[in-house]
C-alpha cells in the first residue's frame, strides 16, 4: 500500500522527469545511497512537490526553480523506525518528533499502548489525532494486548476483539500491535485468539513480541499469524527467528547483542529483508545524547556492517514490511523523506526533508513543531493521599519471629530466591541489601489498597523512588526501605498527576512531573530530557544500581511487567510471569 501522492503531483513529475517542465527542487552533487542494490552512486535528485520525479547523473539537469548544494555528502532515504512506543521518551508526539526527526527518523510505526492501558481506546485516539501533520509520519498500531496479562495485573481499561476492530478501521492505524501474551496464543485462549483474527481481518499488519521463544513454540506462534519480534537477547535467537521466517525487529538496547548477530549476518549467502530497525522504548534524554535509530545504525557500522546495508535495514527493509511503497528509497515516484548525511560510517545527519520540505539542519527543527489539537488524558491518578503505615511490610496471620520468605532476585529479569526476615509487632524488618518493592492500583477500577514484596540484588538504598511510568499497566510503584521517604515519593506524584520522584531523607531530592496521563510531559524535549537526567542522577545517589539497560531508571519502571519471566510485584499481587500465576503464600517457614 501507500499514502496516496495525487495524481496531479504525478502528471508534474513525470513532465519534470521527462524535461518538459523544471523541478521544484534538486538535490545536487552528492552520493546516493541505493539501498535496493547496495551501491553508492553519484547522481542528483529532482523532486516536485512532495515526491522524488528524478534520480540522474550529477549536472544532466539545469533547470529547477530551486537547489540544494549536496556535495561530498551522502543522500539517504529517511529513517523508519518499526518498533516504538514513543511514550517511554516521556514526550507527547510533537516532542517526540522534534527529538527524532534532526537525527534522520521520518516515519515511526508507534505502538500507543502505554497509552491504551491507562486510557483505553481514547488514549489510542489521543495519539493518532495530536500526531497528525507532524514533520515524522506517524503510523499507528491498535494495542493487542490490555492489559497484557489479565489475571495478573490490572489496567485503567480492558480491551476485546471489537476495540481493537474499531482501531484497525481508521486510516491512521496501520496493523495490529505486538501480541505480548504468548501463552494465550500458543493455548488458543479465546480473547487472543479473537483479537489476532481482528488482526487478519482487517488485512493490515499483525506484529509479535516472542521473548523467550525457540523450537516448537516458536513455530506454533508463526503458524497463528504474527510474524514479527523485537524480543530478542541474544544473536541465536535473532538467527532462529530470520530463518523461522520471522521479521526481526532489532533494537539496540542490548548492545552485546549486536556484534555477534554482525558476524552472523556476514556468513549468510545473502542479506535479509525481514532484519529491520526499531528502538522499541528509549528516554528523551538518550534520544538527544545518544540517538535512536541513527545511534544503532552506527554501532552495527561499528561492528562491521556495510554501511549501505545497515542503513537498508531503517530504510527499504522497513517499507517493504510496513507495506509502503512510497518509502525507503531515494527513487523516483517514492516520497521525498530524505537523509542528507555529512559522514556515513558516522551516520553524520545534516539536513533532513520530510515530504520534499528541508525541515531539519544541525541537529535541530528549522521550525517549531505544533501538535494538532487533542483531547489530552489529564487527571488519570485515582490514588488518596498514602500514610508511612501504607508502607510497611505485614503478612497477614504471621506470627511475630524469624520466618523464611520467598522474595524476587534481580533487575528486571528476575527469578525467585529466600531470605529470613524477623517479623516484629506485625511488621517485616526489611533486610540488609534488601528493598521493599509497594505497587497501587491507580486507575480506580479497586480499591487503592498497596500491594507488597521483598527485592534482593538492588544494593543499598539511603531514599526511595516512586513512579507512575510503570510497564504496562502504569500503576504507582514505589521503591524504598523506610517508609516514611515511600510515603513522601508516592505523595509527590500523586499531587503532580503523576510522574517520578526521589526521596532521601524526607525531602524531595528530585521530581519529574508527567501530568498527561501520568506518563508524559506537555514540557519541550531538552527540558524533559534535563529532568530526566535529574531523577536518574539521585536515584543513583540514593542507591539505584546502574543495571542492564541504557538509563538505570528505566529499571524500576520495568520491574512490574509481568509478561516477563520470573517473579514481579503488580497491583493484584506478587506474580510469577513464567508460570503465569498469582503466588498467594510467600511464607515459607
Amino acid at each position: 500500500m501507500e499514502s496516496h501522492l495525487g495524481e496531479d503531483i504525478r502528471a508534474r513529475a513525470v513532465g519534470a522527469a521527462l524535461g518538459n517542465e523544471p523541478f521544484d527542487l534538486v538535490l545536487a552533487g552528492g552520493t546516493v545511497i541505493d539501498v535496493g542494490t547496495g551501491e553508492l552512486r553519484p547522481a542528483d535528485v529532482g523532486i516536485v512537490g512532495p515526491m522524488v520525479a528524478s534520480v540522474h547523473p550529477t549536472g544532466a539537469r539545469t533547470d529547477s526553480a530551486d537547489w540544494f548544494d549536496c556535495a561530498g555528502r551522502w543522500i539517504s532515504p529517511g529513517f523508519i523506525d518499526m518498533h516504538v512506543h514513543f511514550e517511554s521518551s516521556m514526550l507527547t508526539p510533537g516532542q517526540y518528533a522534534a527529538a527524532v526527526c534532526p537525527r534522520g527518523t521520518t516515519t515511526v510505526f508507534i505502538d500507543p499502548h502505554e497509552l491504551a492501558n491507562i486510557a483505553g481506546v481514547e488514549g489510542v485516539r489521543y495519539a493518532v489525532e495530536a500526531s497528525r501533520g507532524l514533520p515524522v509520519r506517524f503510523v499507528v498500531q491498535a494495542p493487542s494486548c490490555v492489559p497484557p496479562l489479565p489475571g495478573l495485573e490490572l489496567s485503567g481499561h480492558d480491551l476485546h476483539a471489537a476495540d481493537i476492530a474499531e482501531m484497525l478501521s481508521w486510516d491512521e492505524v496501520g496493523g495490529l500491535a505486538e501480541v505480548m501474551d504468548m501463552g494465550g496464543v500458543l493455548s488458543r485462549d479465546a480473547r487472543m485468539v479473537d483479537i489476532v483474527a481482528a488482526g487478519h481481518q482487517s488485512g493490515k499488519l499483525v506484529s509479535g513480541h516472542a521473548a523467550g521463544l525457540t523450537g516448537p513454540a516458536l513455530q506454533a506462534y508463526l503458524s497463528a499469524g504474527i510474524f514479527s519480534d523485537h524480543e530478542v537477547f541474544a544473536h541465536v535467537d535473532a538467527m532462529e527467528k530470520l530463518r523461522a521466517g520471522m521479521t526481526v525487529e532489532l533494537r539496540g538496547a542490548f548492545d552485546f547483542v549486536l556484534p555477534l548477530l554482525v558476524e552472523e549476518l556476514g556468513r549468510l549467502p545473502e542479506f535479509p529483508t525481514h532484519l529491520i530497525a526499531a528502538t522499541d522504548d528509549l528516554f528523551a534524554a538518550t534520544l538527544l545524547e545518544e540517538g535512536g535509530i541513527d545511534d544503532l545504525l552506527r554501532r552495527l557500522i561499528r561492528y562491521g556492517l556495510a554501511p549501505a546495508r545497515a542503513l537498508r535495514i531503517a530504510t527499504y527493509n522497513a517499507a517493504y514490511r510496513l507495506q509502503r511503497t512510497d518509502l525507503g528509497v531515494v527513487a523516483a515516484g517514492r516520497r521525498a523523506d530524505i537523509v542528507v548525511l555529512s559522514s556515513l560510517e558516522a551516520v553524520a545527519v545534516d539536513d533532513v526533508f520530510v515530504d520534499g520540505r528541508r525541515v531539519a539542519h544541525g541537529g535541530a527543527m528549522l521550525e517549531p513543531v505544533t501538535e494538532a489539537p487533542a483531547k489530552t488524558p489529564l487527571n488519570t491518578i485515582q490514588v488518596p493521599p498514602l500514610t508511612a503505615d501504607d508502607f510497611v511490610y505485614r503478612l497477614p496471620g504471621v506470627p511475630d519471629g524469624r520466618h523464611r520468605l520467598k522474595v524476587v532476585e534481580g533487575v528486571v529479569m528476575t527469578e525467585w530466591g529466600e531470605t529470613e526476615v524477623d517479623v516484629v509487632d506485625g511488621a517485616v524488618v526489611i533486610p540488609d541489601g534488601y528493598l521493599l518493592n509497594v505497587v497501587v492500583h491507580r486507575h480506580g477500577r479497586i480499591p487503592a489498597t498497596p500491594v507488597a514484596g521483598l527485592l534482593g540484588g538492588w544494593g543499598h538504598w539511603t531514599g526511595a523512588v516512586a513512579t507512575t511510568l510503570s510497564h504496562d499497566t502504569h500503576n504507582l510503584c514505589v521503591f524504598g526501605r523506610d517508609p516514611a521517604d515511600m510515603a513522601v515519593a508516592a505523595n509527590a506524584v500523586i499531587a503532580t498527576g503523576g510522574g517520578v520522584a526521589v526521596v532521601g531523607e524526607g525531602e524531595i531530592l528530585a521530581l519529574l512531573e508527567l501530568p498527561v496521563a501520568g506518563i508524559l510531559s506537555p514540557l519541550p524535549a531538552a527540558e524533559v530530557a534535563r529532568l530526566q537526567a535529574e531523577v536518574g542522577a539521585a536515584a543513583q545517589a540514593i542507591g539505584l544500581p546502574p543495571g542492564p539497560l541504557t538509563q538505570p531508571l528505566f529499571s524500576v519502571m520495568l520491574m512490574s511487567l509481568a509478561c516477563l519471566t520470573g517473579p514481579h510485584v503488580t497491583d493484584i499481587g506478587v506474580v510469577d510471569g513464567t508460570l503465569g500465576e498469582l503466588v498467594d503464600d510467600l511464607v515459607l517457614s
